[in-house]
């Protein structure tokens, strides 16, 4: 799978020399399937997972809607490969070139000023987790899905793949059957985590597929926030990243989920993500999609208990050889449920962008009540915007609201900002920062100024 055009002033897109303890050679089989999990040394029940899922995938068709994904070429691309030998709680104890790779990107810092825990993915594995000791005293779990497999197998077997089943798509499919890293959270009933645990993933090898497994359970009374943050190289060949998240909120807890993620262009990035909301509880999706060539992501609530909330606040931004199908999915199982979901999307230099939503209210989910708020900046003529949003309704007496808009700059605001000595990409990107502001003040202020900036730099072409 080739991708032809190739910006190289991207600020993460440096590479390290490959570095593997082990490694899957290219290609997909049932072999190359047991192997991963014979490499892991899983239980028979998570190898037998692999295998059935394995057989679905190759049942399941590439999907036809969205982003044009006929160029994938399913063995061409390494599913596993293992940088180094299990993981560090200390930055020092890594290998120097992976720790010369988080240094850049700043991981370090982040997690001594602002994050309660963190976790680090090279390629397939998680290389470094910590966490604050009080939380872990509190019973919080934060750790990679291969450590929870062992340590905490009927956790993991209770939740693993019933939000997301194996036959869901293609891509749920495949990264069930060569998962690797992703992580494990887990909040005690009333246990509150006031400051934000953060997952790093870093692709570095070409022609490589990451395809990590996220389970967050927040027991009733609890509440966490999760951030992750994705990058990768630039290479001529492209990779794929298929990502699978199931999130539980039980009864009045609170989860918020934060994504910054700036891959390079060279990847197609599909991910399935999905939630469960119990009575009461609240689900919240802070979807930020600035990089890849190809983004294919519509997080989901299943509100299913009385008073469940749901809200979805996305932003994309498509450049030139960009295709951002992103959106959002509600779906209304219980009476006095409401969600809300706002996108935000740019396109620029002939990149397309496209909201692809769902609202759902089952006929037994009185007074349910949803807003759906669509925003496109149009930046040129060559550029593309598109609104693919389905209502279905089985309730009287739901109370549903669309709104969609497409605009472009204003002559007006670019006149006044130049009058005032402002060059005419700072005042563009003043005015794409603007138009991106209900999203972004709902980020933590450490990571809604890095998104400032990197938006910034994209008006300016800067950025891979």
């Amino acid at each position: 799978m080739k991708q032809e055009s190739i910006d190289f002033d991207y600020r993460y897109g440096f590479s390290m020399p490959e570095r593997s303890v082990k490694k899957t050679r290219p290609g997909l089989s049932a072999r190359i399937v047991a192997e991963i999990s014979d490499m892991k040394g899983e239980p028979a029940w998570m190898r037998k997972y692999r295998l059935e899922s394995f057989e679905v995938f190759k049942k399941k068709k590439v999907p036809s809607f969205g982003a044009d994904l006929s160029k994938i070429d399913f063995q061409d691309i390494t599913y596993y490969l293992k940088a180094s030998e299990g993981n560090a709680d200390a930055w020092a104890d890594l290998p120097q070139e992976i720790k010369d790779t988080y240094d850049k990107i700043g991981v370090p810092e982040a997690e001594k000023k602002f994050l309660a825990g963190v976790s680090a993915q090279y390629e397939s594995e998680v290389v470094y987790e910590s966490i604050q000791k009080e939380l872990s005293k509190k019973g919080v779990i934060f750790c990679d899905m291969d450590t929870a497999v062992r340590k905490y197998p009927a956790l993991v077997r209770k939740y693993f793949g019933t939000l997301i089943p194996q036959g869901d798509n293609k891509f749920a499919a495949l990264n069930s059957a060569v998962w690797s890293g992703g992580s494990f959270v887990y909040v005690p009933k009333n246990v509150k985590v006031t400051l934000p645990l953060q997952a790093y993933f870093r692709i570095n090898a070409e022609r490589f597929g990451q395809f990590e497994r996220t389970i967050i359970i927040a027991e009733e009374g609890s509440s966490v926030h999760y951030i992750e943050g994705c990058t990768a190289p630039i290479y001529t060949s492209a990779s794929l990243h298929a990502a699978v998240v199931e999130i539980f909120v039980h009864k009045n807890a609170r989860v918020r989920y934060t994504t910054v993620q700036n891959w390079s262009k060279n990847i197609y990035n599909l991910v399935t993500k999905r939630a469960r909301a119990e009575e009461g509880a609240i689900m919240e999706w802070i979807d930020c999609n600035i990089g890849s060539g190809v983004t294919m992501k519509y997080p989901a609530v299943y509100l299913a208990g009385r008073g469940a909330r749901g809200e979805v606040l996305s932003i994309a931004f498509a450049g030139k050889d960009q295709h951002q199908d992103a959106g959002a999915k509600m779906v209304h199982l219980a009476s006095d449920t409401s969600s809300r979901i706002v996108s935000k999307s740019i396109s620029k230099d002939g990149g397309r962008t496209s909201y692809r939503g769902l609202v759902h209210v089952a006929p037994g989910a009185k007074r349910a009540s949803s807003s759906v708020v669509c925003d496109a900046l149009l930046l040129d003529p060559q550029s593309r915007s598109d609104t693919y949003p389905t209502m279905r309704i089985r309730s009287k007496d739901a109370r549903i609201e669309h709104e969609a808009r497409v605009e472009k700059l204003s002559l007006d605001k670019l006149f006044y900002l130049a009058s005032r000595g402002i060059s005419e990409d700072d005042a563009e990107g003043l005015l794409v920062n603007g138009f991106i502001e209900p999203v972004a003040r709902e980020i933590p202020l450490e990571y809604s100024i890095e998104l400032n900036r990197l938006m910034d730099l994209e008006m300016k072409g800067s950025i891979g």
